[in-house]
């Protein structure tokens, strides 16, 4: 009886981890759309607005997490990743036949460019780029193939078991206590000027930047450390950095898109 309470309890522990192996996680995204709902031209938001039947940017940040449990939608799992070894490049690196998050964001602004794209792709793939271009501004989202973007690679958040992904994906944000619309609100007040140097940048430079963050957050953290109050002080400023770049710069690519 014994070990069939340990072995239920280690079933229910992998359970609780594999649902933050996501990505930036339910608030995370949804701070990155409602970042982005602010930065809207007033003719892309009619648009969206239309497309989406009044729905906010930050309703559907998590669209794309929330199919995953539906087979149809098994070919797009590989789309919210990309992985090549520390040191290397993503133009020299072996690439996944299925895509991967570069591919997938270039692939949605394509279809929404595209005036003979149908209605419902157009809704499909904006919803997917929400999120898509959210999950690139994670840091452990350009990882490395080896420990599948920080999943396999083991620490402790407090006193409680997890893995480096979901300390950077949900872990440090719910630590933070604050909803997405109170750290939305709480953002970096920015100058037009500053706003307008985070948009003039690309995909691949966006790739690059959270590559730069993640090879730092590997030479900062050991494997089976106590990560708690400490490791929040010296990385949460990043973490916000990041959702904030992240809101910008969907609505940058949604201002170029919608008009």
């Amino acid at each position: 009886m014994k070990a069939l309470i340990q072995i239920t309890f280690l079933l229910f522990i992998g359970i609780q981890v594999t649902a933050t192996e996501v990505d930036w996680g339910v608030t995370g995204h949804r701070v990155t759309g409602e970042i982005a709902e602010k930065h809207l031209s007033k003719k892309a938001k009619r648009a969206i607005d239309k497309l989406l039947n009044g729905q906010s940017l930050a309703f559907v940040s998590t669209y794309a997490d929330e199919i995953r449990s539906d087979d149809r939608y098994q070919e797009f799992a590989p789309w919210h990743y990309v992985n090549f070894e520390f040191g290397g490049t993503y133009e020299a690196s072996t690439k996944n036949d299925k895509g991967d998050i570069y591919m997938a964001i270039n692939r949605c602004v394509a279809i929404l460019k595209d005036d003979t794209s149908s209605q419902s792709d157009k809704v499909f793939y904006l919803k997917m780029l929400v999120h898509f271009i959210g999950d690139i501004h994670q840091p452990l989202h350009v990882g490395i193939a080896d420990d599948k973007g920080g999943n396999d690679f083991q620490v402790r958040w407090f006193n409680e078991g997890t893995n480096l992904h979901a300390v950077w994906d949900t872990d440090m944000i719910e630590h933070y206590n604050m909803s997405y619309t109170e750290l939305t609100a709480s953002a970096k007040r920015l100058s037009p000027l500053q706003v307008e140097a985070i948009q003039n940048s690309s995909v691949k430079d966006w790739m690059y930047e959270s590559r730069a963050l993640c090879e730092t957050i590997y030479k900062n953290t050991e494997a089976g450390e106590k990560l708690s109050y400490r490791y929040m002080y010296n990385n949460f400023t990043t973490v916000r950095d990041q959702l904030q770049k992240g809101g910008i710069r969907l609505a940058g690519v949604l201002n170029d898109i919608f008009g």
